[in-house]
C-alpha cells in the first residue's frame, strides 16, 4: 500500500507475525533502473519473508527490476495489475493492464526466464464495462501460460474514470463469489483472495474456499490482529510472544538505530504504529501523544517509550 507498507512499517508488522508474507510498497520498474536502489528496495533483514511489487509493462524492463529484486534478497516480485490511481494510468500500469491481458503475458514471461524465485501476479476482476467472467479469466489464462503460478485477485472491479482511489477501494460491490468460482476452474493456481477483509475470522473463512488471504487496511490500522496469525492461520506456536510494551520499546530501539544509521526521524516509524492499541483502554492517549509530539524537531525514540507511559495512565486511571 503506498506510503504504507515501507520498511519501518514492515519492521513494526513483523514483531506482531513471523509467518505472514509481508509486500512493499508498489515500486515501479524504471524508477529501480533510474532511481536510488537503496532507498527504494532496503529493507532489513529480520523482514523476510518479503515481496516486492513491481508496476510496469515494458518486459524487458520488468525483468531487469525483477532481475534486481533476486539479488537483494527478495523472496517473490509481485505485478501489480490492480492499482487504478491516476499515476499509473498515465504510466500505462496498474488495473488498466486487465484491458491488455497479452501485454501482461509477455511481461511474467520475461520476468520467469529472468528469476528463479517466484512471479505473482495482483489483479482485479476486471475494470470500467468489462465482465469479470471473461476479463478475470482472461488475465489469468496469460500469466499462467507465463510461468506465473499465484494471483492475488482483489475481488472488486476498478472504475478507471469517475472514481477516486479511495472510492476504488470501497464503492465498487465487493464479488468474493468470482475469486471462488476461478479457484474451481483452476485447481493447478494459487489463488489468494483480496479486499474487504476485516478481521482473521473472515480470513479463515475464505481459507475454505481459495489458498490464502491477504489482508491490507484492517491490518494496518488495528494491528494486533496480526499477533494470532501465526496460530491461527499457520498452525505455528512462539513462546513468550512479546506484548504491546515490549513491542513498544523494540520499536524504540529501531528508531534510535535508523536515526544513528539513517537519520530517520522518528514519525516515519511512530505514524504506523498508531493503532498498537486499538480497542483498549488508553489508545486514545497513545494516538494523542504521538499525534502531538512525533513531528517535534527535537523528537526521538523516547516519544514511544513517553507514550506508552501515557496509556498506562490512562488505563489506571479507567480502572
Amino acid at each position: 500500500m503506498m506510503e504504507w507498507t515501507d520498511r519501518h512499517c514492515r519492521v513494526f508488522h513483523r514483531h506482531l507475525t513471523r509467518h505472514a508474507l509481508l509486500y512493499t510498497e508498489m515500486v515501479t520498474a524504471e524508477a529501480i533502473r533510474h532511481g536510488d536502489r537503496d532507498r527504494l528496495l532496503g529493507y532489513s533483514a529480520g523482514e523476510h519473508p518479503l515481496a516486492l511489487q513491481l508496476g510496469g509493462s515494458e518486459p524487458e524492463v520488468m525483468a531487469e527490476a525483477a532481475r534486481v529484486a533476486e539479488d537483494w534478497g527478495y523472496a517473490e516480485v509481485n505485478v501489480n495489475v490492480g492499482c487504478p490511481s491516476d499515476r499509473v494510468q498515465s504510466g500505462a500500469f496498474g488495473a488498466c493492464l486487465m484491458r491488455e491481458p497479452e501485454t501482461v503475458g509477455r511481461v511474467v514471461e520475461a520476468m520467469a526466464r529472468a528469476v528463479s524465485i517466484p512471479v505473482t501476479v495482483k489483479c482485479r476482476i476486471g475494470v470500467d464495462d468489462q465482465d469479470p467472467e471473461i476479463a478475470l479469466d482472461a488475465l489469468v489464462d496469460a500469466v499462467s501460460s507465463a510461468g506465473c503460478g499465484s494471483v492475488t485477485v482483489h475481488a472488486r472491479k476498478a472504475w478507471l474514470q469517475g472514481l477516486s482511489p479511495k472510492e476504488n477501494r470501497d464503492v465498487p460491490p465487493l464479488d468474493y463469489d468470482r475469486v471462488y468460482r476461478l479457484k474451481i476452474a483452476r485447481p493447478d493456481l494459487e489463488v489468494v483472495i483480496n479486499g474487504g477483509i476485516a478481521d482473521l475470522d473472515e480470513a479463515e473463512a475464505h481459507l475454505t474456499r481459495v489458498d490464502g488471504a491477504m489482508i491490507g487496511r484492517a491490518a494496518y490500522q488495528s494491528p494486533w490482529m496480526l499477533r494470532e496469525v501465526d496460530a491461527r492461520l499457520f498452525g505455528v506456536s512462539v513462546p513468550q510472544e512479546p506484548d504491546r510494551w515490549e513491542i513498544v520499546r523494540a520499536m524504540s530501539e529501531y528508531a534510535e538505530r535508523m536515526a544513528a544509521e539513517r537519520g530517520t526521524p522518528v514519525r516515519s516509524i511512530a505514524k504506523h504504529m498508531m493503532g498498537l492499541f486499538q480497542g483498549l483502554p488508553g489508545a486514545r492517549a497513545w494516538r494523542r501523544y504521538l499525534s502531538e509530539n512525533m513531528h517535534a524537531s527535537d523528537a526521538g525514540p523516547e516519544v514511544l517509550i513517553q507514550a506508552a507511559a501515557q496509556v498506562r495512565s490512562d488505563s489506571r486511571a479507567a480502572a
